[in-house]
């Protein structure tokens, strides 16, 4: 299979971050909206006796409202970034993602576990969302992607999807990922709520983090020359911050929970 032009593809943005005002009608309504309702005269229609300080007071806390701080759900409402041209919809129902179905081979690197907790944001509540499809792909230790690159062509390691249970959870075993020129090391994800609904986004990885992995073995062939940090990476940029993993270590294991939340 012809090898894909990464730099042309895996940059173009079809996501992007959503402003306060978005967010606030994502979540059903606004805390500006709930705090007017409780002005004087906003609970009833103004009276033909209503004072001026009354209707003063109503109008400076409405004001006040606006200008008041959003307060958001426990759960976050993550970016959307590009899906980019290596997803394949192999259908591979499993939560060990690191072998090749065909062959069994497990692709070599630093072992990571990735849980994912998917809520439903409705107003300031979530919700713990099951039923949804957690689709997973990357690159390996070497930066190659399976079933795509030709030298993956026809293998399906690193990817496969889980689907979350009464806690919202989706657990995967995998590898963490290498590197490929043009791109800060990360990880792609598709949430599928319903059959024809679905959120699409990529996690990211602290780069001093990825330079000490980097000079373990498999990854040490490669080495860190050319490798691109968070900072240069346009589409880590849309991110805000917000998809950036907390990995922990224990022993020879990486691991890493990521909350998420969905607009209903």
């Amino acid at each position: 299979m012809k090898q894909k032009n990464r730099l042309d593809n895996d940059d173009a943005q079809v996501g992007r971050i959503l402003s306060r005002r978005e967010v606030l009608a994502l979540l059903g309504g606004s805390s500006a909206a709930l705090l007017a309702a409780c002005a004087p005269g906003a609970l009833t229609s103004a009276s033909p006796t209503a004072t001026a300080q009354q209707t003063s007071a109503a109008a400076t806390a409405a004001a006040a409202a606006s200008s008041a701080p959003t307060v958001l759900p426990s759960c976050i409402v993550r970016p959307a970034l590009t899906e980019g041209p290596y997803f394949v919809d192999e259908k591979l129902d499993r939560s060990d993602i690191r072998s090749d179905p065909g062959t069994g081979a497990v692709r070599p690197g630093a072992l990571l576990t990735l849980n994912f907790l998917v809520s439903r944001v409705s107003g300031s509540a979530c919700t713990a969302l099951s039923g949804a499809v957690v689709d997973v792909w990357h690159c390996d230790a070497l930066g190659v992607y399976s079933d795509v690159d030709r030298s993956g062509a026809g293998q399906k390691f690193l990817r496969g999807y889980q689907t979350t249970d009464a806690s919202g959870s989706a657990r995967f075993t995998t590898v963490y990922p290498g590197w490929y020129q043009g791109r800060a090391v990360h990880i792609h994800f598709k949430i599928r709520p319903t059959s024809s609904s679905e959120f699409t986004s990529q996690l990211f990885f602290d780069d001093a983090l990825s330079t000490q992995v980097f000079a373990q073995t498999p990854y040490s062939q490669k080495g860190t020359q050319g490798i691109t940090r968070n900072a240069a990476d346009g589409i880590f940029q849309q991110s805000g911050g917000k998809l950036t993993l907390n990995v922990t270590k224990s022993g020879d294991t990486y691991a890493a929970t990521f909350d998420i939340g969905l607009a209903s």
